[in-house]
């Protein structure tokens, strides 16, 4: 946590967040919960953000489904915002696709994907029609093998290793890939092969176009051997601005040992200013030159369906958590505190990493 020897690094907020504070409702929960900690979220803000993905979509006239990376957080209050049409859940267990079920969301309207699923998940994928991203010929063969027995196709993307990351586990390698396709004309009905994935680290929008029109090629390819292949996701990594850029700017020109408590000084925190980000980083991505085209107009010119996982770019300034504060100390010019919780309690942190915006009091 920062100290008060590091220039300010306050969490950009949404008006309902000070508003909120401002009235006796957070004391009437901790009373009532015995002081937390707990977290405050707000529906209206996540369907604010969830709206911007779709307009971002509809302003390039590029049909698509924006999944909610459920693990970001998962709160079912969230799930009934993605029963509109064009959206829908992007699950990883048994656990997060009955709770997408539970809360209204479709089997169609849900993506799962993670490496090595159980096969109680492809299970119940394959019972509610959901499409299934598979990265190793081990789970293909699985997902076949079911799908036969309860008599129902797979609905399939593949998902594909980026050049940038040979030696990641996560992935078909492009051999790989080349057998996979392959592999499923000779499947059959058990499987629809309807396109192709990734996920990228980082928060590039060109790097993200670049590899999706790579993708475009793989579904061409794909439809002349019979594939149905006419969607394309590019995961998620939907960067998020969490601070402004002066203050992240000066925070991290002056970044120095003595700000951190024991001098333990993070060499990697999650980048807590980016541009663009959020909708504006879409917007990017299918505006980005692919050469001589953008990458909207080559998704228009070939027939393809872009899908998006954003997670915690849904959820930004959609909800807070509060923490009794347990105890505190003096420790030279730091003040130590105690609190009851954890930085990551409301959405997916970065591990090893740092907390830094400053917290309110």
């Amino acid at each position: 946590m920062t100290t008060a020897l590091s220039p300010p690094l306050r969490a950009l907020e949404r008006p309902w967040a000070p508003w909120l504070r401002g009235t006796p409702m957070l004391w009437e929960i901790a009373r009532a919960v015995g002081g937390g900690p707990f977290h405050v979220i707000h529906p209206a803000t996540f369907a604010e953000n969830l709206a911007g993905f779709l307009d971002a979509l509809a302003a390039e006239n590029i049909p698509g489904v924006v999944y909610y990376g459920k693990k970001a957080n998962k709160a079912g209050a969230w799930l009934r915002e993605c029963t509109r049409p064009g959206t829908g859940v992007d699950v990883a267990s048994v656990p997060e696709l009955v709770h997408a079920l539970g809360n209204g969301v479709r089997g169609e309207a849900i993506a799962v994907t993670g490496a090595a699923k159980s096969g109680g998940l492809l299970w119940l994928a394959l019972r509610h029609h959901c499409l299934l991203a598979v990265d190793a010929a081990d789970e293909l063969e699985r997902l076949a093998d079911q799908a036969r027995d309860l008599g129902t196709t797979a609905e399939v993307l593949l998902r594909v290793r980026p050049p940038t990351a040979p030696t990641s586990r996560f992935g078909f390698a492009p051999d790989d890939l080349t057998a996979a396709v392959g592999r499923c004309a000779e499947l059959g009905a058990t499987v629809a092969l309807r396109g192709f994935s990734f996920h990228l680290d980082g928060y590039d929008p060109v790097a993200r176009a670049e590899l999706a029109a790579q993708l475009i090629e793989l579904c061409r390819r794909a439809r002349a051997l019979g594939h149905p292949a006419s969607k394309i996701s590019i995961g998620g990594g939907i960067a998020v601005a969490y601070v402004t850029r002066e203050d992240w700017r000066r925070f991290t020109a002056g970044k120095d040992d003595s700000w951190f408590h024991g001098g333990r000084n993070p060499q990697r925190t999650y980048p807590y200013h980016q541009t663009p980000a959020g909708a504006a980083m879409v917007t990017a991505i299918l505006r980005h030159d692919v050469d001589g085209a953008s990458l909207a107009a080559r998704l228009r010119e070939a027939g393809i369906e872009l899908l998006l996982e954003p997670g915690r770019a849904l959820v930004d300034g959609a909800g807070f958590s509060v923490f009794p504060v347990q105890g505190c100390k003096a420790s030279g010019d730091h003040l130590v505190t105690t609190v009851a919780g954890l930085s990551m309690s409301l959405s997916e942190q970065w591990k090893g990493s740092e907390f830094l915006p400053d917290p309110i009091l």
